[in-house]
């Protein structure tokens, strides 16, 4: 998808980020959690999940050192910080047709674009 964008570099990345949000989402909140991938710029994709617990991991906005090397779990976010050139949350407080919860977004881009 992102070759047909001119962003074929982009790819590995971008399934890291996805794949560790979206892991994230699955195996630490209930309910429904959903993926989007947009452009906010060119050369630049920014990977976004929301889920509807608005708690937000602590690995995704602290520099507490990830888990140790041979343990299962607790390194994944950590890894999205690493290859993101940014991060952010969203708290969505207000139910209705946001349902509430949480928007966690990494972004990479194309040096020098």
């Amino acid at each position: 998808m992102l070759a047909a964008h001119d962003l074929p570099d982009l790819t590995p990345t971008a399934e890291l980020i996805a794949a560790e949000l979206l892991t994230n989402a699955h195996l630490h909140t209930r309910g429904p959690y959903a993926f989007r991938l947009l452009s906010p710029s060119p050369g630049r994709v920014r990977v976004a999940v929301w889920d509807t617990d608005p708690r937000v991991p602590p690995a995704f906005t602290t520099d507490k050192p990830p888990a140790a090397p041979d343990a299962e779990h607790g390194r994944g976010l950590h890894l999205v910080r690493a290859c993101a050139d940014a991060t952010g949350v969203s708290v969505l407080r207000e139910l209705g047709a946001s349902r509430g919860g949480k928007l966690l977004w990494a972004e990479c881009g194309v040096p020098g674009r």
